[in-house]
């Protein structure tokens, strides 16, 4: 970005403002923002090194509510502002509601989020509850609460912003125009996690726009990952009892299916489960060996990885991009489960002990 003649940067406005002629929007939809997208592609040095490939890892957890899901949910909050709106509901693990909540603040909405009963990480909780959100835990799974979000949209005078909503799509189909901008062209893989399934829909989107506008020579390999006790995608069934620590995919019956299943097909790619063991392990490589630090979920993209490579997969040679989704500050008690004592050794106020007890002598 060039500096204006007062010297000073222009700073990003937001994914409708950077891509609005890109966006099917309404016209004259005002731009609710926070800043969102814009997030980083970092280079995974370890990855790269295990598969031969050049692998980056797109960062959403940089999102001002700490996940993918506020660059659907700018969009989703315009419009419904634009449309005179005056409440917004959603069904959620977590995530969407945190998301929902402080667009719906900053646009003077009141947000009414469903979350299923016991079912929900603490620090998302707390961020839904900090923006103001009217918050109504179900005695059930997602899947009711989003049966009933839809049916206080259908009834009532509210706006459902869930990813069924197609503009959420329209506002996360810009992290593949990122990573095109950022790269030169598509990757010739996208890994990521998939839960609802409006992200992956959401991506093959963006990629298949900007291949049609030449602005990317190519279209990736979509490549999803569930987890093994919430996998509709994988087994072709729903999930009545969805079960993984896996908070955020943690969907029995996603809601754009059939739409995760098209770019999947259409792309030659495919959804694997995984379990939670390999998810967390995954969590705490991530973290350790890339210094990303991620809530579970949002590592099943590096796990499917890794998991394939154990299969025997190649990803010599090839340009893939890892998303992860939501940052590791979401669910501190799960990322710390099994760690035992936080703190290693307790010593006295001396250089001497502690430079002993680093290994340092």
């Amino acid at each position: 970005m060039s500096s204006d003649q007062t010297g000073a940067r222009p700073q990003w406005r937001g994914v409708i403002e950077e891509y609005r002629p890109l966006l099917d929007l309404p016209e004259g939809t005002p731009a609710v923002s926070l800043g969102e997208g814009g997030t980083p592609l970092v280079h995974s040095e370890w990855l790269s090194g295990l598969t031969g490939g050049d692998v980056w890892l797109k960062i959403e957890g940089d999102n001002p509510t700490g996940s993918f899901k506020d660059r659907g949910m700018t969009a989703a909050i315009s419009v419904a502002v634009h449309e005179g709106a005056k409440a917004v509901v959603c069904a959620s693990t977590g995530n969407t509601s945190a998301s929902m909540a402080a667009y719906a603040a900053r646009a003077g909405l009141t947000p009414i989020v469903l979350v299923p009963e016991g079912k929900i990480a603490a620090g998302k909780m707390a961020q839904a509850i900090m923006h103001g959100a009217e918050i109504l835990m179900v005695r059930g799974n997602f899947d009711d609460c989003l049966r009933m979000s839809r049916g206080l949209a259908d009834h009532y005078p509210v706006a459902l912003v869930n990813s069924v909503n197609p503009v959420r799509l329209e506002g996360q189909k810009t992290a593949s125009f990122e990573v095109v901008d950022r790269l030169g062209d598509a990757p010739d893989y996208h890994l990521l996690p998939v839960g609802n399934a409006g992200n992956i829909s959401a991506y093959w989107l963006g990629y298949k726009q900007y291949a049609a506008l030449g602005r990317a020579s190519r279209k990736p390999v979509m490549r999803a990952f569930q987890a093994e006790g919430a996998a509709p995608l994988v087994t072709g069934k729903p999930f009545p009892h969805p079960e993984t620590k896996a908070t955020a995919i943690r969907i029995g019956n996603p809601a754009s299916w059939k739409l995760a299943d098209a770019a999947a097909a259409e792309s030659g790619g495919r959804f694997a489960a995984l379990s939670d063991e390999a998810i967390l392990s995954a969590q705490r490589e991530l973290a350790r060996r890339d210094g990303v630090f991620v809530e579970p979920a949002s590592a099943a993209g590096v796990a499917g990885m890794l998991s394939e490579l154990d299969a025997g997969e190649s990803y010599a040679g090839a340009t893939v991009v890892i998303t992860v989704t939501g940052h590791g500050l979401k669910d501190t008690v799960t990322a710390l489960e099994g760690v035992g004592s936080l703190v290693d050794t307790v010593i006295d106020a001396d250089v001497e002990a502690a430079a002993a007890a680093a290994g340092l002598g």
